[in-house]
């Protein structure tokens, strides 16, 4: 019997990179997969190839750092599918950005995306599980970033790690309902956030120079959205059931070195 087979699974931000990766393995593996996003166009050709592997995929487009748009997006999932088993909240946004030229707007953006939108699906997704007595599992997208300084990046890493710490407070929280949370934290992982003011940074003399060369990240290379999508399926699977709270660095071996 696949992993997921008949369950229902939530992902932000999965028409495209590491969330489509996932969307695609819960699919293969038996789960009706929703996917949340902004893009409509993104959001059908996802369903459209989602639709070749099974499980009844549905796109709700939905911006997450609306409230209301969260709630919309969770009834609409469980009007098609019944109930829901897993959230992995997957949505974020990214900018170069100089702390001392930051604007407060573009600030709160960034929080808004990536820490109010997920919490927000947190709690309207946990309430339901609750009320239709689900045992499930919420997977939230961090970054090594998170508890790593980097130039140019205070709101993206602020917002990670405020990310990880709603996983530690909401798995103490949910545990008690039989919900697990816990989290992934990618490094360099090669996806459309890869790509900053129209350079794709993992073809960068730099990156191939320091990050390679030196072994600072030990692999060798950047990682595989495929890489990332396993881990996720794992924390969200049977098989971690004895897992809680705890955050998975998928970097190889950067965080040991950073």
């Amino acid at each position: 019997m696949k992993r997921f087979e008949d369950r229902t699974v939530i992902v932000t931000g999965g028409a495209t990179g590491i969330g489509f990766a996932t969307a695609k393995l819960f699919a293969a593996e038996g789960a009706r997969v929703v996917i949340a996003g902004r893009n409509a166009a993104n959001g059908a050709q996802a369903v459209e190839r989602l639709k070749k592997i099974g499980g009844r995929p549905l796109f709700v487009r939905t911006d997450i750092s609306n409230e209301d748009d969260v709630r919309r997006m969770i009834d609409a999932a469980v009007a098609h599918t019944g109930r829901i088993d897993v959230l992995v909240n997957n949505a974020a946004m990214f900018y170069e950005s100089d702390f001392l030229n930051e604007t407060t707007e573009r600030w709160r953006a960034v929080f808004d995306t990536i820490v109010n939108g997920s919490y927000w699906c947190s709690k309207y997704v946990a309430n339901a599980m609750i009320a239709s007595s689900t045992h499930g599992a919420i997977v939230n997208v961090s970054s090594i970033n998170g508890y790593r300084a980097l130039n140019q990046s205070s709101h993206y890493n602020a917002a990670k790690g405020a990310l990880d710490q709603l996983t530690r407070c909401t798995a103490l929280e949910l545990a008690m309902h039989g919900i697990r949370v816990n989290g992934v934290a990618p490094g360099f992982i090669e996806t459309e956030l890869s790509v900053v003011g129209g350079v794709n940074e993992l073809e960068t003399d730099w990156f191939k120079n320091y990050y390679v060369g030196m072994r600072k990240i030990p692999q060798a290379r950047a990682g595989h959205v495929d890489e990332v999508a396993e881990v996720i399926a794992f924390l969200a699977s049977d098989a971690a059931s004895y897992i809680q709270g705890t955050t998975i660095p998928v970097d190889g071996g950067l965080s040991t070195t950073f």
